[in-house]
């Protein structure tokens, strides 16, 4: 009768551990349902302090990238080297400036104005001069300038767009530390009552000790994995601080929970965009067009140039005045030497600029498809992960509750799918994590924003 009485304490404990159990992993097991994990659960610190997950309280992505581009050091020099460069097309375009003269010619001696009363070869004269290229040098020069400017704009709009991917990587690995943590403060719960079924079955002496040891070098082991989630999420908030160039008052960022973002575009229509929205590929485009300007300037300098002065020379009242003009012409003579070298470098230059440019395209064409590729594989793996694993793990484990509690499994199968369970859900916002930086990737090379193109 006393071994009766035991039994069914047992299975009370057992079935208030179960029941417990079920309502941490949130399964509904009368139903024999599961549902996938949240995708907003609240996050570890918020739960810890016992503080209400306001939506206030998180901070948006759209937030984040606005603060980089108002703040980041990287973007802001950007955007003044391209200011910088636009000032220069009129300055290579504009004319040399003219040169003034005063001159005095002294006669019969040194000194200023001698014979200046008795010789008409003693006089006072004002000249000025114009260098003046040939025709067609300067607009070159400009037009070399101004492809130079929006090469500055266009990697400016690369270093923006970096930037903004960094931010991303940032804040969406932020977002899955927040939910690992969460993952694991809620697996510990669970995993307390596993190890008090097992201090239950010990005390009724259908267990050995080695299970509880089991159970607890399991907590010890999330006790590490908590300890090392904390430390990256403590070093992401450093980088974001980073790139927002926050100082240390603000507080920590509270990323939203991550969530998947639907792809609405083929890759046929993202590698199509990348020869007129990828900044970098444009502003190789720009460099083409400089070198191809610098080979016509190199052909040009086979021509002279020229100077053009007038000068008036003033005597004395008694002796007419001298009136000056002389036309300069400079004389590329040492065409082999200087003229031809120069059109050969800029022609090599030219045909390097294409070279590069050819590469630039290859290269992001393999990057898009390799990021879609990558996006579409962890899409197709989510779906597996909510539709079969997670639900079929989190069975497996009520089905072993079920059995442990009568003695018809032992407890290291029982644990085994505990670890099931939390390993898969680990894995789920891992692929999550994933597919959301490639996408971030994605949206780096294409040049396209896919939230906007989504909509």
């Amino acid at each position: 009768m006393l071994g009766s009485n035991r039994q069914i304490a047992l299975r009370e404990t057992v079935a208030r551990s179960l029941v417990l159990g079920i309502a941490f992993w949130g399964t509904g097991a009368a139903s024999g349902q599961s549902t996938a994990p949240s995708p907003n659960p609240p996050p570890r610190s918020l739960q810890a302090s016992g503080a209400s997950t306001a939506a206030d309280s998180r901070v948006s992505l759209a937030a984040v990238i606005h603060e980089a581009e108002r703040n980041n050091p990287q973007i802001l020099a950007a955007v003044h080297a391209w200011r910088a460069a636009t000032q220069i097309p009129s300055q290579v375009s504009t004319p040399p400036d003219p040169q003034f003269t005063v001159q005095q010619f002294s006669v019969g001696s040194p000194r200023p104005f001698a014979g200046y009363t008795n010789s008409n070869f003693a006089y006072i004269g004002f000249g000025a001069s114009q260098d003046i290229p040939y025709p067609g040098k300067l607009r070159l020069r400009g037009e070399v300038a101004q492809r130079d400017a929006d090469a500055e704009r266009d990697r400016y709009e690369s270093t923006r767009r970096s930037v903004i991917a960094l931010v991303k990587a940032a804040y969406f690995q932020l977002a899955y530390e927040y939910q690992e943590l969460e993952l694991l403060d809620r697996d510990a719960k669970l995993l307390d009552q596993v190890e008090k079924i097992a201090e239950a079955h010990y005390r009724a002496g259908q267990g050995n000790q080695q299970d509880i040891l089991k159970a607890q070098l399991e907590r010890t082991k999330l006790l590490r994995e908590v300890e090392l989630h904390d430390r990256e999420r403590l070093s992401l908030q450093a980088r974001l601080r980073q790139l927002l160039n926050r100082t240390s008052g603000p507080p920590d960022i509270l990323p939203e929970a991550l969530t998947e973002t639907a792809v609405h575009r083929t890759v046929d229509e993202l590698l199509g965009t990348i020869r007129t929205q990828n900044p970098e590929i444009e502003g190789q485009q720009q460099m083409v067009r400089s070198k191809g300007l610098q080979l016509e300037i190199a052909h040009k300098d086979f021509y002279p140039d020229f100077n053009v002065q007038y000068m008036w020379q003033h005597t004395s009242d008694k002796f007419p005045d001298y009136y000056s003009l002389s036309i300069g012409v400079r004389v590329p003579i040492h065409r082999s030497r200087r003229q031809w070298p120069e059109v050969y470098q800029a022609t090599e230059e030219l045909n390097q600029s294409r070279r590069e440019y050819e590469a630039q395209v290859q290269q992001a064409y393999f990057d898009v498809r390799d990021q879609f590729l990558r996006a579409e594989t962890a899409a197709r793996i989510l779906t597996i992960y909510r539709e079969g694993l997670i639900p079929q793990a989190a069975n497996t484990f009520q089905a072993g509750l079920a059995a442990y509690e009568s003695s018809r499994e032992d407890f290291e199968t029982l644990l085994n799918s505990y670890l099931d369970v939390l390993r898969l859900d680990e894995e789920y916002w891992r692929s999550l994590l994933d597919h959301e930086m490639a996408l971030a990737r994605l949206e780096q090379v294409s040049g396209i924003d896919l939230d906007e193109a989504n909509r």
